[in-house]
């Protein structure tokens, strides 16, 4: 493993578990950007924001045909947005799957979401699915 150009990146899942085939493709295809840069030595961690929130209760289960890829990266993934989790719902399953809720920028109106800045700040490249 080849760390001498390590990256440092934050995968964002944003899609809705509710939008069919296409969500489910973009948070597989975010997960296995995680995997693909983990497997390389590189630093990075996965936060579920917006509607993404609710997938973390889904990729518990081991019937969920994304488990096993989830399961892969669960020591990358950081946590969840919370007031995006207040917002879409998915605030109780990601305590049930002993996630972080992730306040760092305290949105007026909010009970705070993770910080975009502060991950670019922190010298993250950020992608979002």
């Amino acid at each position: 493993m080849n760390t001498d150009h390590a990256t440092k990146t934050a995968v964002l899942v944003m899609s809705d578990p509710h939008g069919g085939d296409e969500a489910l493709g973009r948070m597989f295809n975010a997960l296995a950007a995680a995997y693909d840069f983990d497997q390389a030595g590189d630093e990075v961690r996965v936060q579920f924001q917006g509607a993404g929130t609710r997938w973390p209760e889904l990729l518990e289960s081991p019937e969920h045909p994304a488990y096993e890829v989830y399961q892969a990266v669960r020591h990358t993934i950081a946590g969840v947005s919370c007031g995006c989790s207040d917002l879409f719902g998915g605030g109780d399953g990601a305590r049930a799957a002993g996630l972080e809720l992730i306040k760092d920028n305290p949105l007026p109106g909010t009970s705070g979401v993770a910080s975009l800045r502060t991950l670019a700040a922190n010298g993250y490249s950020i992608l979002a699915f």
